[in-house]
């Protein structure tokens, strides 16, 4: 199968088309690389193919499909993703998490591509009381990021009613690691997120700033369901090769939760850090980051059902892979 991965340059599109490759279909790359890198892409040759631009330069996409008019599904992964950003700058979230995508969608239709995989949030549910959440769960999204994720879900349910594309949408919890054989990884060396904030305070001998202490959580600590990235991409593959018995079994537009079923505090993430690294990390706790939530974590039923697929892989095996690619990243990137 051939497959079109916009943000196929980045940490998620990239992983992704590494493992369709060992499943032997052929992943094409659309990549703006505002935030993925070119070297995740031809450089690696292992047989994917980038092109650089935008997912709403209609005349790019004409030319990718009539270049590769055997492609038979999409996986989008092209999104910006970072909550305080977001609430930054809210008309970048809105522009480039909705607009352009439903032009992109335009097109694939115009070509007949009618399979187009989601790559969407959990981050845009109400969790419950003992902070799990399912496909079912009331949406309740706190920040123009997560928003922005539900908009189009809902978007491509309307067109899904209207049109024959078939949408599945994969709802992430939160990744880590990296490719296990550290082809590729998260390219930006300075994430927002909780691990990516224990990394560099590792790496540069400076104190752990726990941002929010004040949840009613069992330590106080945002609570978050953290896959890692691997494990996410043997997902994407399976969604990919079941994509058409799950429609036909689901209907035109199924959500599926990709998590592994297990909540972790941010105080329980620094433990396990702390246990792979075999040091000790100073934590200072400071006030709530703003758009920050509370947090879940999801039950497997469904992707287990659909999918015949479970997370595999241990939150300690993620902390190390993150680490290394850390390790690793400024000689890949040249930084």
């Amino acid at each position: 199968m051939k497959v079109l991965i916009t943000g196929g340059a980045g940490f998620i599109g990239s992983t992704v088309a590494t493992r369709l490759l060992q499943e032997g279909d052929v992943p094409v790359l659309l990549d703006d690389l505002s935030r993925g890198r070119a070297e995740f892409g031809d450089p690696l040759g292992d047989g994917r193919v980038l092109y650089r631009g935008d997912i709403a330069d209609e005349a790019l996409v004409e030319r990718i499909l009539t270049e590769h008019p055997d492609i038979e599904a999409v996986v989008h992964c092209a999104a910006r993703i970072v909550v305080p950003e977001s609430v930054a700058d809210p008309l970048t979230y809105y522009r480039t998490n909705v607009a352009k995508p439903l032009t992109l969608v335009r097109t694939l239709l115009r070509h007949g591509v009618r399979r187009f995989l989601f790559s969407s949030t959990a981050a845009l549910y109400e969790p419950g009381e003992d902070f799990t959440v399912t496909e079912e769960s009331a949406p309740n999204p706190t920040n123009p990021y997560a928003r922005s994720k539900l908009m189009l879900e809902q978007a491509l349910a309307d067109i899904t009613a209207a049109e024959p594309l078939r949408v599945l949408s994969l709802r992430y919890f939160n990744p880590v690691g990296a490719d296990p054989e550290l082809r590729t990884g998260l390219q930006d060396p300075y994430p927002s997120h909780a691990l990516g904030r224990l990394i560099q305070a590792h790496e540069k001998h400076e104190p752990y700033v726990l941002m929010g202490t004040d949840w009613p959580t069992r330590d106080g600590s945002t609570v978050r369901d953290y896959i890692h990235v691997w494990d996410l991409a043997e997902a994407h593959a399976a969604a990919l090769h079941r994509f058409d018995a799950i429609v036909a079994e689901e209907g035109p537009h199924p959500v599926i939760n990709l998590g592994t079923g297990r909540g972790t505090t941010v105080r329980e993430l620094v433990a396990a850090f702390d246990e792979v690294t075999g040091g000790t990390l100073e934590v200072v706790e400071a006030p709530r980051r703003e758009g920050d939530v509370i947090g879940c974590y999801t039950r497997v039923d469904k992707a287990e059902r659909l999918l015949g697929w479970r997370a595999a892989k241990t939150l300690r095996e993620g902390i190390a892979d993150s680490l290394a690619w850390a390790a690793k990243r400024p000689s890949v990137l040249g930084e």
